[in-house]
């Protein structure tokens, strides 16, 4: 497995890349297609694709499995276990693949979308196959090194920073599919549709919160059960 689970990695970051990019491309050609100026306006319908959790999680996934692969093929002669670094940033993007996959089939799977909005290959491998290649990379890949409990923390910040870009960015857009003067990127962030408005979204921010915290704190004991201990003095 030590021999060829980089160029799993690599393949998996390929599919997950080339799903974003296809998924863009959509956004970009229903954008030229709109009729009104803000459908039109290619800027926001760019800034609002990468503020999606999903597409920044897949992103930030495929970027860390290629400089994974990467090090591991440079290392491949020798028994060294994975960077205290690079172990670090596994657990972090494993995490928020996770909580994606997750999120999306308990809380919009089921949430129907305006026809040749999203492109059905791409939906599929952003929200279930690469999250599900995260997992297995979690249990089965080699050189996996364990790291403190205090990894949980780092994990945290991302999600923090987005969740706060995300609600005070919301009520300076125009959305481009509607004309609404805000946009949100989930429907359960929206507190103009979520039962109890604010209240009732810092509910389901909260409920995230929690499945984060509680599928890094999995992440690290998988680690840690696997993996070789980080060094006292990293």
């Amino acid at each position: 497995m030590k021999t060829w689970w980089p160029y799993a990695r690599l393949a998996a970051a390929a599919l997950g890349l080339a799903a974003i990019v296809a998924q863009l491309a959509r956004s970009i050609e229903n954008a030229l297609a709109a009729s009104t100026e803000w459908g039109q306006h290619l800027p926001t319908v760019a800034a609002n694709f990468l503020s999606f959790f999903t597409i920044l999680s897949n992103l930030l996934a495929a970027i860390v499995l290629i400089v994974a692969a990467i090090w591991a093929l440079r290392h491949r002669r020798d028994a060294e276990q994975e960077p205290a670094w690079l172990a670090v940033l596994l657990v972090c993007v494993s995490t928020y693949m996770i909580v994606t996959g997750i999120v999306y089939n308990t809380l919009l799977r089921g949430v129907e979308l305006p026809q040749g909005v999203t492109v059905p290959w791409s939906n599929e491998v952003l929200h279930v196959v690469f999250p599900l290649f995260l997992l297995l990379d979690l249990l089965f890949a080699p050189r996996r090194r364990a790291l403190r409990w205090r990894t949980v923390a780092t994990v945290a910040v991302f999600p923090i920073v987005w969740v706060v870009y995300t609600m005070i960015r919301a009520n300076l857009i125009i959305a481009p599919a509607t004309g609404e003067t805000w946009w949100y990127p989930y429907p359960f962030l929206n507190p103009h549709i979520v039962p109890g408005g604010y209240l009732g979204v810092a509910g389901y921010i909260v409920g995230i919160a929690v499945a984060i915290i509680g599928v890094a704190c999995v992440v690290v004991w998988v680690g840690r059960k696997r993996g070789a201990p980080v060094p006292a003095a990293v």
